[in-house]
Parts: structure tokens; C-alpha cells; sequence
């Protein structure tokens, strides 16, 4: 309730708004923005393999071995466990691309490895054309 000081008449009229309504339609109105409004969604975008069709035959059983590369907390690469530096992984990269039945790459990073150096050998296998890549857990 609002009190009233100052001096009026007896039966004069008020000219004070009462604002109590006018607060609550603000407030309902609110409610009813956040509620109206869509939730974020924060998207990743992944590249994930399709289930295989139901009568799809096996896969031939003459698959090549994995390559292996090893990634130390030093930054250094190794393929197969042969230290190579970037432009060596490249080329080799494209040739196992260029064969008919491709291996697949078996990506080893240390527990401690630079994360630039293992995104940097990923993004080198799918830009020479490797189709098959996964990431084995660290040492």
C-alpha cells in the first residue's frame, strides 16, 4: 500500500500512478522472453564413419600392417620407430596414399606431446589423402 504525505483535500483525487501492475506485467513478460528464447547449442563438426550396409561382404583378409607414428613430448616424429622430420613424413604419407589397399595410421602421441605436432600430423595424413586414422593413447 502506498502512504501519502503532504496536504490534499478530503475526496480530492490522487494523481500518484500505482505502479505494483505495471511491475508485474514486467515480469510475466520477461518469464515469458526467457522462456521463448532458443537454448545455445554449441556444435562440433565431426567426420564420423557410416555404419557399414547390412549385407555388405567382410573386409578382404589381407589388410597391411598399421603404420605407427610416434609422437615424443619433445616434438620428435617417428614412423615405425624411425625418426623422420616433417617433409619425410610427408612423402611417405603420400606414397602409402597412392597404394591400392591403404593402411591404416596409427597416430602414438606421448602423454606430454605438444598438442600443435599431433594436430600438425593429423591434418599431414588427411591432406596426403590417408582415408584410415586413429589416435592410440599416449605413454
Amino acid at each position: 500500500m502506498a502512504m501519502s504525505v503532504g496536504e490534499h483535500a478530503e475526496g480530492e483525487p490522487l494523481s500518484e500512478i500505482n505502479t505494483t501492475p505495471l511491475i508485474d506485467v514486467m515480469l510475466v513478460l520477461l518469464i515469458m522472453l526467457i522462456v521463448t528464447l532458443p537454448p545455445q547449442r554449441h556444435a562440433v563438426k565431426l567426420d564420423t564413419p557410416l555404419p557399414p550396409p547390412p549385407n555388405q561382404p567382410p573386409p578382404p583378409p589381407d589388410l597391411p600392417d598399421p603404420i605407427r607414428i610416434m609422437i615424443g613430448f619433445d616434438g620428435g616424429i617417428s614412423w615405425m620407430g624411425e625418426p623422420v622430420n616433417r617433409a619425410e613424413l610427408d612423402r611417405r604419407l603420400k606414397v602409402e596414399a597412392s597404394r591400392a589397399q591403404q593402411a591404416e595410421v596409427h597416430i602414438e602421441p606421448d602423454r606430454e606431446a605438444q598438442y600443435g605436432v599431433v594436430a600438425h600430423v593429423m591434418a599431414a595424413a588427411q591432406r596426403n589423402g590417408m582415408k584410415k586414422m586413429g589416435v592410440v593413447g599416449g605413454t
